[in-house]
Order: C-alpha cells, then structure tokens, then sequence
C-alpha cells in the first residue's frame, strides 16, 4: 500500500455528477473530525474544480489537481501523489484503462462505481499479478453496485455460520423496496457495454456467466433470474433485477477470492419482489417486460435532484436456506436514492476504509478485501443498516 503522500484521498471527477457529490460528503461529514482524511479534488478543469469546490462549500483550500485521462502522464503524477484514488469517470470501458494501470504502477490504492464486468475481468487478466507486485488494492463496484448485495451476502453467511454451524448453500436476494433515480453514467455504461459485445460477440458468454470474475473456477449451474416466478420463500412473485447480472458475479468474486469459505457449490441469484396472487405475477410479467431506463435522454453528469435523492431508499432482503429445510434471513437499507445519494457515501466510506486496510495488493472486491470493518463504517456513517431478521 502506498505510503507517505501528500493526500490520503483523490476524488477523480470531481466536477461529475457523482464525483461531486462524493467530495460534498468528504467535505462536510468530515469537517473538523480528527479521523478527516487529507483529500483533493480531481479533474480536467482547474476552473471548473474550483467552481465545484464553491458550490458544495468544501473549504477554500481544498487541493485541485488537473488529471485527465487522455493524458497518462498526469494520471501518474496525481497516483503518486495520493494513497487513494476515487474515481467516478465512466464509462470505465472508455476512460478507466490508464488510471487502474497508473494505480498499479504507483502502489496506489483505487476503487470505482464500476458496473462493467467485462471491462473488469480484462482488467483482472491485466493487473492482478502486478498489483499484488505493487502493493496497490484495485477495488471494483464500490457503490450500490454491489456494496450492498455484497456484504450483505458476507453478513448472512457470517450468521448462518454462528448459529447454524455452516454457511447457507442458496442465498437469494429479493430487491424489497426502492425508490430513487438514474443519472446519464448508468444509461452510459450500458450503452458501452452493449456497444462492446456488438463489437466482440464472445463477451456475451462473458456476460452470461456468474463466474466471469473468478478465473479459473466455476461452480454449479445458476438461476438465470431472467423470467418471472413464484418464490415460495417470500410468498410473492418475483422479476428480473437490473443490477443482478454485476452483483451476482461480486459476490462469486467475494467466495473466491476469500478461498470459498460460503463452498464451491454456493448458488446465488437476485430478483426483484413484487406482491402476492395475480396481481403480482402480472406485475412481475410487465417489469420483465419493460425497459428499465425508460426513454430516458439524460446524458453524463445528470442525475436524480437532490430532493429525489433525500426521499429515496433500498430495502434488500437475503434468505439463506439449507437442503434440511433450515432458513435464515437478513436485510440492509439504505437511506438514500442507491444510485447517488446512497453510492456516493459508500464510494467516500470505501476509500477511507482502505487507508487502513490491511489486504495484500490484487484486483479486489469490497467484500473480501474489506468486510467487516466496511460494514461498520457504512453503519455508523453512510446511513445504511445490517440486521438479522429471523
């Protein structure tokens, strides 16, 4: 890990929609706190850093550095200055290659929104060897994507594991409730994404397999969670989750990266809940059906207003059950919209997480790099929660 910086923390696009709001939170939740990282904000535009920083009311001193990534060069300049680099620049399939090779190179920790998981095993195949040579931790999908599916999952299992002696073989995660907008990066990177396997077909095997990111390792046949069903578990019927086709493969990453310990034969999927009778089975049917972002025409560096963002929130439930017929469930929740209000501080908790980390450097998940002591951090104050339910 590197060491002896000048700043703990660079928040990379800071002028982003996202990146402002991760360095708004730096600025105020930890204003004049004696655990306050030393951090600066990152970007193509002094003018425009400078302007950002007054308008979120960071202090007047707040470091700007200018790093662009069409230019290597100062992307290693600002990696050697820093022990950790945020970045909110996506697509990272289009702007992320440099910067991860630029952390490796420096020994410099890096954690992302990423939600590309070809973009992420290329960079597995690339850096994860020389990351491990460097000292540098390279942590992947830092945000909603898939922070909270992936403790979430290490949090039950952690519990099945007390009580029940060994960890649950099936997890579901079942989307509960939400409420919360989608800014221009999301509706960007999937863009990129489909863009991608136009151009290399072979990526939708890629895509298509929960164990994309464990090399090497691939465990037993998965549920697709593409069709609509009844879950006798939660007594409703379920649809197709957006976000499952990330987290799932996370949280396979997590299992393999920590040695297996939840085993090798662990099934996992993500749906969304919907309601009981046909009511729900025709809901769940339409959700499947529809197009989750809409018609939507917001660009890069929009998102949900800061109202939506305040007024919105998840609740995921986890259910974890053993062949005896045993079960065994825990939610977490959010008190922001996922994709911004909640991402944001968890992206800004990650980093702070990792200047204390004690991991070996490699290509990382938050799960099994930080665990633990993320879930406390994100508890006592990223406004989200981890609870047994029964």
């Amino acid at each position: 890990m590197a060491k002896a910086r000048e700043f703990d923390i660079i928040v990379y696009g800071a002028t982003g929609f996202t990146g402002r709001l991760v360095a708004e939170y730096l600025a105020h939740h930890y204003a004049d706190r004696s655990d306050a990282p030393k951090w600066a904000m990152a970007g193509r535009s002094a003018e425009k850093l400078a302007a950002v920083r007054d308008e979120i009311g960071a202090p007047a001193d707040t470091p700007l550095v200018v790093a662009d990534a069409s230019d290597p060069a100062s992307l290693d300049a600002m990696c050697a200055r820093t022990r950790v680099v945020l970045t909110t620049v996506g697509p990272y399939q289009l702007y992320g290659n440099e910067l991860v090779a630029a952390c490796v190179k420096a020994g410099t920790d890096y954690a992302d929104l990423c939600g590309e998981p070809g973009w992420m095993r290329e960079m597995i195949d690339l850096h994860h060897e020389a990351a491990k040579a460097s000292g540098a931790r390279i942590t992947f999908s830092c945000g909603f994507d898939s922070i909270p599916f992936d403790l979430g999952v290490l949090f039950l299992q952690a519990e099945a594991v007390k009580r029940h002696g060994s960890p649950a073989p099936r997890v579901k995660g079942r989307m509960r409730k939400m409420a919360g907008g989608a800014s221009g990066g999301t509706v960007a990177s999937l863009t990129e994404t489909l863009k991608a396997v136009a151009r290399k077909p072979s990526l939708a095997l890629l895509l298509k397999s929960s164990f994309a990111l464990t090399p090497g390792f691939e465990g037993p046949s998965q549920p697709s969670g593409l069709i609509p069903e009844y879950d006798s578990a939660t007594g409703t019927w379920t649809a197709p989750f957006i976000m499952a086709p990330i987290n799932t493969k996370n949280v396979h990453r997590t299992n393999f990266l920590l040695g297996h310990p939840w085993g090798k034969d662990l099934v996992y999927d993500e749906m969304v809940m919907t309601t009981i009778g046909d009511a729900g089975k025709a809901m769940a049917e339409a959700m499947a059906k529809a197009n989750p972002f809409g018609e939507s025409k917001l660009k890069p560096g929009e998102g949900p207003s800061k109202e939506e963002r305040e007024n919105g929130f998840y609740d995921i439930l986890f259910i974890g059950e053993w062949p005896n017929g045993t079960k065994l469930t825990a939610n977490v929740t959010g008190d922001r919209d996922p994709g911004y209000g909640s991402t944001s501080k968890m992206l800004a908790e990650t980093g702070i997480a990792l200047l204390s980390a004690k991991g070996a450097g490699g290509v990382w998940t938050p799960g099994a790099l930080l665990g633990e002591a993320l879930i406390a951090r994100l508890t006592e104050h990223a406004g989200l929660t981890f609870k047994i339910e029964g």
